[in-house]
């Protein structure tokens, strides 16, 4: 079976849809039978980050003029490279697909990871709504198959579009290896030197933005003497949180760090004593499997896809309920038999996610088309 990628994210993309990327190219050459990979790029990378092996090829524009305009290329010419390569099947893992490639005989899959720009259009200037809307239409119209990252975004594929649900697989997304490993206390106090990290802490991990909602977690250790680390690049939502800080003197309380190194990363969040995640609307919440892989007790929000990802043993609060937080906050911080047996039974949730049942199920999907 040979396979082709949209592959712009995987080699250009730091963090969501490039880490999606990257490690469902890993899975898939670690465990299924595929014999080739096509990336199809746009240009070459600043950084290498792509699994190595040999039967992953990369593709570029040819032709000067395309390499000049790899955006369009990307979209409208990228048909003419698939068709001449004529892999079993086209995946489009970013939620669009070429235009004109479903009037060839490739097959094509497109992965839908959330419809936020639909259904919080707050979050999103009017033409970046058009345009991604307008690709997911033409995506899920057009497509062979969908899949969806959890059955929440199933749910809104089935509402924003009239697809049958017998056209959409659902495939859980997993986690980098990282935060599956075991750290020596040597790693770790190295790691907490380097960042100036406190004994215990709650952590939170992603873009500081609006619908990721730190700022409630900043509300809820207000009057409590809590350290909270902050990771994540900082969007216009950040200042509005440091100046909360500041009226209400919590700045040695509340850390700030960006551009951590994976590794690094993984050793925070085993270092953490509770992770918080109290964001309004997620595809499904990476950031709480890799908790769950590091064995520290979740608190997340109630209903959307949350539930899917944290289990049955995480705590959930209402997205605007800081009180509420607050006392799980502190339940877990004077509890650490509770904090123990909800981490581990957070471990045994987590291993459905694991990375050989995501490329199965992935694969599954393709065998079903070829």
């Amino acid at each position: 079976m040979i396979v082709g990628f949209d592959a712009k994210r995987i080699f250009h993309n730091n963090t969501g849809l490039g880490n999606y990327g990257r490690d469902l190219v890993r899975i898939l050459c670690q465990h299924t039978n595929i014999n080739k990979i096509i990336l199809y790029n746009t240009k070459p990378p600043n950084k290498d980050r792509i699994f190595k092996s040999p039967i992953i090829s990369v593709i570029y524009p040819s032709s000067w003029f395309w390499k000049k305009f790899s955006s369009i290329w990307r979209v409208y010419a990228l048909k003419n490279n698939i068709v001449k390569d004529n892999p079993n099947i086209y995946h489009g893992i970013t939620g669009e697909i070429p235009f004109g490639l479903a009037k060839t005989n490739i097959k094509s899959i497109v992965t839908i990871h959330d419809l936020i720009f639909i259904s919080h259009p707050q979050y999103y200037s009017a033409i970046d709504r058009f345009i991604y809307t307008s690709k997911f239409k033409y995506a899920v119209k057009n497509s062979t198959k969908i899949i969806a990252i959890s059955e929440q975004t199933k749910k809104d594929i089935l509402k924003y579009s009239n697809v049958s649900k017998e056209k959409i697989s659902v495939v859980y997304q997993g986690c980098n290896a990282a935060y599956k490993k075991k750290y020596s206390e040597e790693d770790k106090t190295k790691v907490k030197l380097k960042y100036n990290i406190p004994e215990e802490f709650i952590l939170n991990v992603g873009t500081i933005q609006e619908r990721k909602n730190a700022l409630l977690i900043v509300k809820a250790i207000k009057e409590t003497n809590k350290q909270l680390v902050l990771i994540g690049n900082e969007e216009e939502h950040a200042k509005k949180i440091r100046v909360f800080i500041k009226e209400h003197k919590l700045t040695k309380q509340v850390h700030f760090l960006k551009n951590v190194e994976l590794k690094e990363l993984a050793i925070i969040y085993q270092l953490a004593t509770v992770f918080c995640y109290p964001s309004l609307c997620e595809g499904f919440g990476i950031p709480i499997i890799e908790a769950l892989y590091s064995k520290t007790p979740v608190i997340t929000t109630k209903g959307n896809c949350f539930p899917e990802a944290g289990g049955p043993n995480s705590l959930y609060i209402e997205p605007n309920d800081s009180e509420d937080l607050k006392i799980k906050i502190n339940n877990l911080f004077s509890n650490p038999k509770e904090r123990k047996r909800i981490a581990e039974k957070g471990l045994v949730y987590a291993q459905r996610f694991n990375d050989n049942i995501t490329a199965n199920t992935i694969y599954d999907v393709y065998k079903s088309l070829v």
